[in-house]
């Protein structure tokens, strides 16, 4: 089993990289493969409803000048999605709801129902908005939504401070372990339960 991590930010080693490679780490230790692709820096087209996708069925958005086509063709091979965001004025990243948007309309058939999480990844605020609005795509194409302990969010400002979130970084352990339950769930092995947690590890802002 496979699960594709979509790492939205222009920064390729930022804070949402770090999440995603928290998350990564213990999928593997879960026996579960994992492949973290970055959406890039470059220039994204936004949907423009032409609706080419859909009436030539072609699986796939009809302009091919961008990096949206080649993350879509990796929907097939990927049995869970997770899609990490930093957080722009209280939203995800222009160009990562650009991808979204595309692919999944483009190419449903081959990401609808299949696990999927969002990540937020802020310095202090906007996360839950962020996080909401990445979810919003999963609930129409029947993605059921693996959550964790908390709201998958993770603090950090300059790059690096992601990794003091300790408290964000157990969250994306346990959103891995849960992801790798549910997928092994859904692939008819007999699950015993719940994984289980490890002790909380709150952090607080001010110490």
């Amino acid at each position: 089993m496979k699960v594709l991590l979509l790492n939205g930010s222009p920064h390729k080693q930022g804070n949402t990289a770090i999440a995603l490679s928290e998350v990564a780490k213990q999928l593997e230790s879960e026996g579960i493969e994992s492949e973290i692709v970055w959406i890039g820096n470059g220039p994204v087209r936004g949907c423009i409803a032409c609706r080419q996708c859909f009436t030539q069925k072609l699986g796939r958005c009809i302009f091919d000048d961008d990096v949206c086509n080649r993350i879509s063709e990796k929907f097939t091979e990927a049995d869970g999605l997770i899609v990490g965001s930093p957080v722009y004025y209280g939203q995800p990243n222009g160009a990562l709801l650009s991808v979204i948007q595309r692919a999944f309309y483009s190419n449903s058939a081959n990401i609808a129902g299949k696990p999927a999480a969002a990540i937020a990844v802020c310095r202090r605020g906007g996360a839950t908005a962020t996080f909401e609005a990445l979810n919003m795509p999963f609930q129409m194409l029947n993605m059921p939504i693996v959550t964790s302990q908390y709201w998958n969010i993770v603090y950090g400002h300059t790059e690096g401070q992601a990794a003091l979130d300790s408290e964000g970084m157990q969250t994306m352990r346990t959103l891995a372990r849960n992801m790798a339950w549910l997928l092994r769930c859904t692939d008819g092995h007999p699950s015993p339960g719940r994984p289980t947690d490890e002790a909380w590890d709150a952090m607080n802002f001010i110490r």
